[in-house]
């Protein structure tokens, strides 16, 4: 709980990472100005939404959502038992919608978190899906505290002709957190 008049705990923790990211929303700027800029994002639990949601303000950027056809799961260990299979089977899900006129824009954020320590699925069928040679991809990393895995090199083989620049990467945790926290006060509570 807050004291009063004070920040609350979500402000303390979001405060810094917040100012990371108004950061390198002004170097993205410096580096896209004058061009088109689409910021396309692919998020689960909300986290990797909020950062598209500020890079798009920020930049003045068209946003669109990367999403399934077929909507992943509700469940998280559902999810990630799904995208498990997909990733080691190598399917690329169907696009609920191809991002509007890609070829109008000269600066691609791809903004998604890590599942099983690479990109998601869709995020390959993103990729694939769209003509991305001659331009720039500023991939946007979101991850559960194991880092960025194979990510950066799945969206380098994915977006043939494209330069690639090195991600801007933040961990963001909290709903598995909160679920291992959960659980262990459900744990006391049984004893």
């Amino acid at each position: 709980m807050a004291r009063a008049g004070g920040p609350s705990r979500r402000a303390a923790l979001v405060g810094p990472a917040a100012l990371v990211l108004a950061a390198t929303a002004s170097a993205c700027a410096a580096q896209t100005a004058g061009a088109g800029t689409l910021v396309a994002y692919f998020s689960r639990s909300g986290n990797t939404r909020v950062i598209a949601g500020q890079l798009h303000r920020e930049l003045k950027a068209d946003l669109f959502e990367i999403a399934p056809r077929e909507p992943y799961p509700e469940d998280y260990e559902e999810q990630v038992r799904l995208a498990t299979r997909e990733r080691d089977a190598g399917f690329r899900p169907a696009l609920k919608a191809p991002a509007p006129d890609i070829a109008g824009y000269q600066t691609l954020l791809l903004c998604f978190p890590i599942w099983g320590e690479t990109a998601p699925p869709i995020i390959r069928s993103f990729l694939a899906a769209h003509d991305l040679a001659g331009k720039t991809i500023r991939p946007i990393i979101t991850h559960g505290g194991y880092g960025v895995g194979s990510a950066p090199a799945v969206v380098a083989s994915h977006a043939r002709g494209a330069r690639v620049l090195p991600p801007f990467v933040m961990e963001a945790d909290q709903e598995r957190r909160t679920m291992t926290t959960v659980r262990g006060w459900m744990a006391e509570m049984q004893r």
